[in-house]
């Protein structure tokens, strides 16, 4: 019997329907095997995934197929979103085996948990060398029956060496500015000179790394940072990849060049780079600005579920990629009339042959408009008609870090830039994730509808929590999300630091699995290890407690001298790490706005307009927060406090000169 149509996953629940008998991750599937004996077949995938969904259709659908899957095995289905240390274990087992891996994954395991043969996708029946999925489970049944002893070797052998790669890091270089240096001078080397961006296809946002780019800039000596920071996310914006009619990222572009997105979009994409280009856009970049407004519409209007932000949006609509994006030549002048058809078509790079597929192309802006009344007409008629188009699947999941990342963005975005209503919806936010997905003093992962899962969170949401809390606190001044963000700190210095190395985390709760997974790599979205830096870096400098504040140091210190090696070795996979450690390194600098009783708010919206990235900014009465004990205003004018570790300037009352001071 199928088990996932009451799943709390979105994703499972669409794989409520197969004649698979699938099971959730749990003892009971596995006490199943060991009674059947028989082994497990794990597949792993996530809702917006394009070929996971082609193999539900082709593999799991098939009725052949799935009564071989129930006769020979006991079926596991999980989302790799609500289980990222399942999908962790079983990936890294899968790379290990094959060289390579993907989504779907597909693992066959003992009754154990040890996996012994690994995949991604399988056909239905061979293609193109690749075996059908009929004769795989063939060969491991027989091997299973037949070779049981080499099976379990095999697994026993995979799961030593998956438990030798998952030990801590040793501690690195020493943290300094030469090494930041060079870890972004190696960056920086690695800039693709024709498209921008990093590497070739498929092409990544390079979320984490544009933060740290612009923070290097704001250092001193790093100048070209700043100019390739901008130069991505300039052709980032201006590509396909972003949705040129209403906003938002997609994943990955599948080209170089940013022209073809892998069409589903991602919450943590969209609350990164809204990080990003809200950090750029604070600079004067226009377009930045624009980009910013427009992502946090997209986030509002496609994402917001009323309990939290969506997970993403499918990649496929009714199982065609991009079919409710891509535009052909005559569609446009269809909508807009010959003369603005063939305007609109010359500046979203439509063509005649198309830069997508059968025809169709994806929408650019090369250029800016030459009339901008025309182009918002031309662009609201668009949308107006793709809207009547069959639109993705949304997956409504609401993940903890993921929705703390976006609190984050709109927090510092609301903040920056005077956008009262961004922080408002931050707070929102983060009341849900509060009351709604801390339980017990511990964090869930994920809620559908209001309610939260049973999966345990993991380091990230801990962390990300932690930051996107102590941020509200200190745009908003409320103690409460400082002390919440608090509570959460303490409890994942106590679930999730390794106890024998000083300074480094594991990934997830120890819940029996094969390993305790933990990678301090920062990939899509930062490692949970770096953003656990960053929620202990506001630690120190928030906490009220002088103690309390000296120990969240001293751990930071430890986490980031971790770091080193990545820094060192790999400065495209430690974006976030940079983040962090540039701040810490800097001082971190903190600024005090002391504000009389009738202050606008000027002066300290106009620091944090200014400021660099990584700055501790908080503004109220003297002796409203640690940070204004014994400081009070000027006279009548509001004054700004700007520290450096313990050590703290004299008063000025002008935002130029308290941000020449940071510099």
């Amino acid at each position: 019997m199928n088990r996932l149509a009451q799943s709390s996953s979105p994703y499972l629940r669409q794989h409520a329907g197969n004649p698979v008998a699938w099971q959730e991750w749990g003892d009971e599937a596995f006490d199943e095997a060991r009674r059947r004996d028989v082994p497990v077949l794990l597949s792993v995938g996530y809702a917006a995934c394009h070929w996971c969904h082609v193999m539900a259709h082709e593999t799991f659908e098939d009725v052949d197929l799935a009564a071989q899957m129930n006769r020979d095995f006991v079926c596991i289905k999980v989302d790799r979103e609500e289980r990222p240390d399942i999908d962790s274990i079983y990936m890294a087992a899968t790379v290990a085996m094959t060289g390579q891996g993907g989504w779907p994954m597909t693992s066959f395991l003992t009754p154990d948990g040890d996996p012994f043969y690994c995949g991604t996708y399988f056909p239905p029946e061979p293609r193109n060398g690749q075996p059908g999925f009929g004769e795989v489970m063939d060969a491991i049944s027989r091997t299973w029956e037949q070779r049981r002893d080499e099976v379990l070797v095999a697994g026993d052998k995979i799961a030593e060496h998956l438990r030798a790669n998952s030990e801590s890091l040793p501690p690195g270089p020493a943290l300094d500015g030469q090494l930041l240096a060079d870890a972004i001078r190696a960056v920086l080397a690695d800039e693709d000179p024709r498209s921008s961006g990093f590497g070739g296809a498929p092409k990544f946002p390079p979320t984490a790394l544009l933060e740290a780019l612009l923070r290097a800039d704001e250092l001193g000596g790093l100048e070209d940072a700043a100019a390739v920071a901008t130069r991505t996310a300039h052709a980032m914006a201006r590509g396909g990849i972003y949705d040129q009619l209403a906003g938002g990222f997609a994943r990955y572009a599948v080209d170089a060049d940013w022209v073809i997105p892998h069409f589903e979009k991602m919450l943590y994409d969209n609350a990164l780079l809204l990080r990003a280009y809200a950090h750029l856009a604070r600079r004067g970049d226009s377009l930045a600005l624009r980009i910013v407004d427009e992502t946090v519409e997209f986030l509002d209007q496609q994402l917001w579920t009323g309990t939290g932000f969506a997970s993403s949006l499918d990649a496929d609509t009714e199982g065609v990629e991009g079919l409710t994006y891509v535009w052909r030549p005559d569609e446009l002048t269809s909508v807009l009339g010959d003369d603005d058809g063939a305007w609109a078509a010359e500046l979203f790079t439509v063509t005649g042959p198309g830069t997508f597929e059968h025809g169709t192309s994806t929408l650019q802006l090369r250029r800016d408009p030459d009339d901008r009344i025309r182009y918002a007409s031309v662009r609201a008629r668009l949308r107006a008609v793709r809207d009547q188009r069959p639109q993705p699947e949304r997956d409504d999941k609401v993940v903890t870090a993921w929705n703390a990342m976006a609190v984050t963005a709109l927090a510092e975005s609301g903040a920056a830039l005077g956008r009262p209503a961004w922080i408002a919806r931050a707070a929102e936010c983060a009341r849900t994730l509060v009351e709604v997905h801390l339980v017990d003093g511990d964090l869930r992962r994920s809620s559908l509808d209001g309610r939260a899962a049973v999966p345990l969170g993991g380091l990230d949401d801990y962390a990300a929590l932690a930051t996107a809390l102590l941020t509200l606190h200190q745009v908003t001044g409320e103690i409460g999300w400082r002390d919440t963000a608090l509570e959460i700190v303490e409890r994942m210095v106590e679930v999730f630091a390794d106890q024998e190395a000083e300074g480094a985390w594991y990934d997830a709760h120890g819940t029996g699995l094969l390993l305790r997974p933990r990678d301090p790599v920062d990939g899509a979205t930062p490692s949970g290890a770096s953003l656990a830096a960053e929620a202990l870096l506001l630690a120190s400098t928030l906490a009220p407690d002088i103690d309390d504040a000296a120990r969240y140091g001293e751990l930071l210190d430890a986490t980031l001298g971790r770091s080193g090696l990545i820094l060192a070795k790999a400065p495209r996979s430690a974006g976030h790490w940079l983040s962090v450690a540039f701040a810490r390194v800097a001082g971190p600098i903190q600024v005090a706005v002391a504000q009389n009783a009738n202050s606008d708010g000027a002066m300290a919206a106009a620091i944090r307009r200014g400021a660099p990235g990584g700055v501790v900014i908080v503004a109220g009465a003297k002796d409203s927060l640690p940070l204004l004990e014994d400081r009070g205003p000027v006279g009548d004018a509001d004054a700004a406090y700007v520290c450096r570790g313990t050590v703290c300037d004299l008063p000025v009352v002008e935002a130029a000169v308290a941000l020449l001071r940071m510099a």
